[in-house]
């Protein structure tokens, strides 16, 4: 038996990514080489093994025959030796290699960057690499390890989710601003007030509001400021433009400290839950989990409501 020289592994590996993620494009992301290096890689594959494994259309990239009988068996056979690498960098108790980890814009650069940067300390021979984006990436297409995902998730037979709590949300005005315009004391007030919204897309993102009796509700919003920055949403509370609805951890010192007061005691705003998710897999690499249990042990307590007395209103 010809003996598989690294050239060879590597041509199987780029074909595996290719199949799965279903271009040489995607699949170089996935590798973290270029387009090219991925297409010569099968090339090379495909000239050793005598046989074309790729149909290659102007709209799609489809297996032979042949190319999906080799991969019925070359994809188990590659996932084994990850699980063999896994074994062994577990019992080293060190991660290494590529991870690539997706984030809200704010929730990443405020809570999961601070995460990586001590998750790098702690493991030298790891490369991390941070995607943020408002959008739901697909794990497959951009090569994704681990996502972090707020909101209500879809069913799905292919990932795993962990919970990392609810992420409370908030109205809050500054005390300038509740001082000229009144305390709103329900959400049906907001219609006279001045609201700040945070622009998803096009539209306003809907403020829900959980009223003493358990009803739901979405209020009217009425808004001359809209912005599509959550930070720019805070500064312009802080200037006293009106009422914001933003998550607690983002405005936790300025509530602290009677910059931004809270409001709407009697109406509970709704929380969004978050979650880690990534691919589910028969073995999961050690780097995956040692930067997952990292995300399960930081990122909770950060969500947590904070205790708070409200401050009176001048």
């Amino acid at each position: 038996m010809e003996p598989i020289s690294h050239d060879r592994l590597a041509g199987i590996s780029a074909f595996v990514a290719a199949v799965e993620a279903g271009s040489f494009a995607q699949a170089a992301a996935r590798l973290g080489q270029t387009r090219s290096a991925v297409g010569k890689a099968i090339g090379r594959l495909e000239a050793r093994l005598g046989t074309r494994l790729f149909v290659r259309t102007a709209r799609r990239l489809a297996l032979t025959d042949d190319g999906q009988a080799f991969y019925e068996r070359c994809a188990p056979a590659l996932e084994e030796l990850d699980s063999a690498q896994n074994v062994l960098e577990a019992g080293r108790r060190e991660a290494s290699g590529r991870i690539r980890i997706s984030a809200p814009v704010v929730f990443g650069r405020h809570h999961v960057t601070p995460l990586l940067l001590d998750l790098m300390e702690k493991q030298p021979r790891l490369r991390i690499e941070g995607h943020f984006t408002d959008r739901v990436v697909d794990f497959a297409d951009e090569g994704i390890d681990i996502a972090i995902r707020s909101g209500v998730l879809p069913d799905s037979d292919t990932l795993i989710a962990r919970p990392l709590g609810m992420q409370a949300m908030v109205v809050c005005a500054s005390p300038g601003y509740l001082g000229v315009h009144g305390v709103p004391r329900s959400a049906g007030d907001l219609a006279r007030h001045r609201c700040i919204v945070y622009l998803h897309g096009d539209r306003p993102s809907p403020w829900m509001l959980t009223e003493p009796d358990g009803r739901v509700m979405q209020p009217l919003l009425p808004y001359r400021l809209g912005f599509s920055d959550i930070d720019s949403l805070i500064a312009a509370a802080l200037h006293g433009a009106g009422l914001v609805h933003v998550p607690e951890w983002l405005v936790r010192d300025a509530l602290s400290t009677g910059a931004l007061i809270r409001v709407l005691d009697r109406a509970s705003s709704t929380g969004t839950p978050m979650h880690v998710v990534w691919p589910g897999t028969r073995f999961l690499p050690y780097k995956l989990r040692v930067t997952i249990d990292a995300m399960l042990a930081a990122i909770p307590p950060l969500l947590a409501p904070a205790v708070q007395r409200t401050p009176g209103v001048v």
